[in-house]
């Protein structure tokens, strides 16, 4: 329902123009009544009218006057100037201040309606923009998130990015010229089934370090890529960075009570360097204490090319800080430990799918078996099984009524129900599409 605003020092007037709104357009509108202009003000901050009609001649503040200041306070309000004077000069002033229409008494009952339904079609073709508008922000405000982890992906996966990567750091306005790469390392539990409220945590605080792009929780570590200030120096600017990065573990202790180990990449240009900076990040995670201060790989490769014996360091890794290949090999190792957990997990989502592939099953039910955001299993499922998770689902499940179909036992129908499809004409229609011909003809082919 749309609100009316009717302004008039003459009650005959206003209820003369409230009994043609009633009867012309039941219940669409509600209407309000002013006498003066200080009261058209004070009702128009109360009520915030969409379509006010303004006499000019009234006591005390005149109606030009009024106009102009709810106007201010009510800019895609629509204005409607009504006068007993034909003046060319009201009506050049009434535009001026954003009138749509400029009335003369007596107005009559056709005019007055023509001129409401032009107005409500435009507040209606309004309205639906706003809406469009406000779903598509929405659709953007979710598709931002996605579009970040995936750059992130992308820089964590591989030294160069390809066209579809650079396009992604230009919608989010991350420029890949000098940054770096933050790594939080979560414990071994207490982060199941908050993944998404961390990573929330994690982009809403990246937000105040803009720009800044976050990846979801990935093997029990989050990636968030820095951009360098370019109005500050390299000291200046890492002071921030260590500064944020403890924030980043106070934030988290104090919500989700998980003690993080972060590590702190070297400063890099380019994607290349971002990438080298990720695996720096992750390599300098290796020798944080959980709950304990940030350590920069920078620091840590002066450290142990000197005297450096840090506690709890990986066997291998004091043995190896005099040999200046240590760095490299050790993120070979990780990297290679990175690869067996992805296996693992394919492994496990394909075990999964294969117990509950009969079921109304969904990508997002086995992301969630195996602790992956949906967006990022998709991806390194069809990169590890060479087959989207629809495709390999419908593999299985054909497969599994050909047996049913071999063996004769049961009726298409039963198997249609057997290998998870709820509809016998989608099923023969899949099966068509998988083998080239129908449940039947499969069935009678060697009849």
């Amino acid at each position: 329902m749309y609100r009316i605003l009717l302004v008039d020092d003459e009650a005959l007037e206003r209820e003369g123009l409230e009994w043609i709104i009633r009867r012309s357009f039941s219940g669409e509108f509600e209407v309000l009544h002013a006498e003066n202009g200080r009261r058209a003000i004070e009702l128009a901050e109360e009520k915030r009218p969409h379509i006010v009609f303004m006499d000019v001649n009234m006591p005390g503040i005149q109606g030009l006057a009024a106009l102009r200041e709810i106007r201010s306070r009510l800019p895609d309000a629509k204005f409607v100037l009504v006068t007993a004077y034909d003046y060319f000069a009201y009506a050049q002033e009434a535009v001026s201040l954003g009138a749509k229409e400029y009335i003369v008494k007596p107005a009559s009952q056709e005019q007055i309606v023509g001129l409401l339904y032009r107005l409500r079609e435009e507040l209606n073709r309004e309205k639906t923009r706003r809406t469009e508008e406000l779903a598509l922000r929405d659709r953007v405000s979710q598709l931002m998130p996605m579009a970040e982890n995936e750059l992130s992906l992308l820089l964590m996966s591989g030294p160069e990015l390809d066209e579809e990567g650079r396009q992604f750091a230009e919608w989010l306005d991350f420029p890949l010229d000098v940054g770096l790469a933050i790594v939080a390392a979560f414990p071994e539990s207490g982060y199941t089934g908050q993944e998404r409220k961390l990573f929330r945590s994690f982009h809403s605080l990246a937000e105040t370090f803009a720009p800044a792009v976050c990846s979801s929780l990935i093997n029990r570590h989050m990636v968030l890529f820095l951009r360098k200030s370019p109005g500050s120096t390299a000291e200046a600017w890492m002071a921030e960075v260590r500064d944020f990065a403890a924030k980043l573990a106070r934030q988290t202790e104090q919500l989700f009570r998980l003690p993080l180990r972060i590590g702190i990449g070297m400063l890099r240009a380019r994607a290349e360097g971002l990438h080298h900076s990720y695996f720096e990040a992750v390599f300098a995670s290796t020798f944080a204490e959980e709950g304990g201060e940030p350590r920069f790989f920078g620091e840590l490769r002066t450290e142990a090319d000197s005297t450096y014996s840090p506690p709890q360091a990986p066997p291998a890794a004091s043995a190896a800080a005099a040999n200046p290949l240590y760095v490299a090999n050790a993120l070979q190792a990780i990297r290679e430990e990175r690869e067996q957990e992805t296996a693992s997990v394919i492994g496990k989502a394909k075990r999964f799918i294969d117990d509950h592939f009969t079921e109304d099953l969904s990508l997002d039910q086995v992301a969630e078996h195996v602790h992956l955001n949906a967006f990022y299993f998709s991806k390194i499922f069809k990169q590890r099984v060479g087959e989207t998770f629809i495709d390999y689902l419908t593999k299985l499940r054909i497969g599994k009524a050909k047996a049913f179909i071999e063996e004769g036992a049961l009726s298409l129908k039963e198997i249609c129900y057997r290998v998870g499809y709820r509809d016998p004409n989608y099923f023969s229609r899949v099966f068509r599409k998988v083998t080239g011909i129908t449940p039947s003809d499969y069935r009678d082919r060697d009849r």
